[in-house]
């Protein structure tokens, strides 16, 4: 049997009524016809058994009002509470409803601590009752729903947090007269951070070791791969290595860590000398460094001899470059997000380095150091592609402002 209690207004709910009661008696529709002056407008479907009601429960369903009295499942046992178990298992995002005689009162409270949204006395049942029940139910599984993205909103907000101060930590240069700064914007098309890390320390002898890295992919797996690799780089550096053994080792730890043979890593490593005047640069399928030396326009450092990306050649090596700094100058190191953008709008061609170099001029003849420079520069890179970067974007920056005597 099916009822229905008709309104064109776009507010209306579908009821399902599950119910064992070959008689009628508890004549939904005509309840709900009592109680439309009140302008309630819902429809009503009605089943006598869970098989019927699995076939009747589609997506416009809005509320589901259970009978407690319906015959548990042969597998069910002796568990009273069977059908109600049944009908939450088959409808997770519905509002639900229990029906009991008001003799089952401690019944019906438990079937609200299995899942309800309320329950209802079939001694007491009128139209108004019912449809100020079903209205609420419907309320409160939004509400509910609600609540649970939010509080999933939190749980991801944490997780970008713990990613972030991983991927992106507090450099240490206690000791050094160089200044540090960094800018890291996420693509926006993702929730989490992808796989982009840097990290700058100052070991005991004076050195300070600059490094960036990307991991392919953008994903949370990527991103707890760069953390992994940042921390690693780290306590190796602090443990002597640099250049090609280190670079090494840090292959060695991407193969165990990663899930599959087609991740990989850029890498660009910076090892600047305590006098501040030279550094070993050593590349990993990563863009080269920017430098900007005092009185002279910037541009990249030597980058023909590069080696391949962490993890893409088992016995690979990376030659480390002696480059010369100079006495006073600034120092970049980037991620590809930052030349992978288009340099004039949707459908022109990339930036590329040459355009990035162009840029970043632009950005140092206008006065621009520091944070600033490197939020001017990613602002002006988004602007150029016509939107939002798809990719990460991170660039730090090391600058020496005095020479020594």
């Amino acid at each position: 049997m099916t009822g229905t209690v008709t309104g064109t207004d776009r507010t209306a709910l579908t009821l399902l009524v599950v119910e064992d009661d070959p008689a009628g008696a508890l004549a939904v529709p005509e309840l709900l016809d009592a109680a439309d002056a009140a302008g309630t407008r819902v429809r009503i479907r009605t089943a006598r058994n869970l098989t019927e009601a699995e076939r009747l429960l589609t997506d416009d369903v809005h509320c589901v009002l259970v009978d407690l009295s319906l015959p548990a499942p042969r597998a069910a046992g002796d568990d009273p509470l069977a059908p109600l178990r049944h009908i939450l298992r088959l409808a997770p995002h519905h509002a639900v409803l229990a029906l009991a005689a008001s003799a089952d009162a401690d019944l019906a409270a438990e079937a609200v601590r299995v899942g309800a949204q309320d329950h209802l006395f079939r001694e007491e049942l009128d139209g108004r009752l019912l449809s100020r029940a079903i209205r609420y139910a419907v309320e409160r599984k939004r509400a509910d729903a609600v609540q649970v993205k939010l509080a999933e909103s939190r749980l991801r907000a944490q997780e970008n947090a713990r990613l972030e101060r991983g991927l992106l930590p507090t450099p240490l240069l206690d000791g050094s007269d160089l200044r540090f700064a960094a800018h890291y914007r996420p693509g926006r098309s993702r929730a989490l951070l992808g796989g982009d890390f840097y990290d700058v320390v100052r070991t005991p002898d004076g050195t300070v070791h600059a490094m960036i890295g990307d991991v392919c992919g953008h994903g949370p797996d990527e991103a707890a791969l760069g953390v992994e690799l940042r921390i690693a780089w780290r306590a190796l550096t602090f443990a002597g290595l640099c250049g090609d053994e280190l670079l090494s080792t840090l292959q060695r730890v991407l193969e165990h860590e990663r899930e599959s043979e087609e991740i990989f890593a850029t890498l660009c490593t910076v090892d600047i000398a305590p006098d501040g005047r030279r550094a070993g640069l050593c590349l990993a399928g990563h863009p080269s460094p920017l430098i900007a030396r005092r009185g002279q326009a910037a541009r990249l450092l030597p980058y023909e001899d590069g080696g391949p990306a962490l993890g893409l050649l088992p016995l690979a090596r990376w030659p480390c470059l002696q480059v010369e700094l100079g006495g006073v100058w600034s120092l970049f190191l980037y991620t590809d997000g930052l030349i992978e953008g288009r340099s004039a709008g949707p459908g022109s061609p990339r930036l590329g380095q040459e355009g990035m170099v162009g840029m970043m001029n632009r950005q140092l003849a206008a006065g621009l150091r520091g944070e600033e420079l490197l939020e001017a520069a990613v602002t002006e890179v988004r602007s150029l592609n016509g939107g939002e970067l798809t990719d990460d974007v991170a660039v730090l920056a090391l600058e020496r402002e005095k020479a020594r005597g």
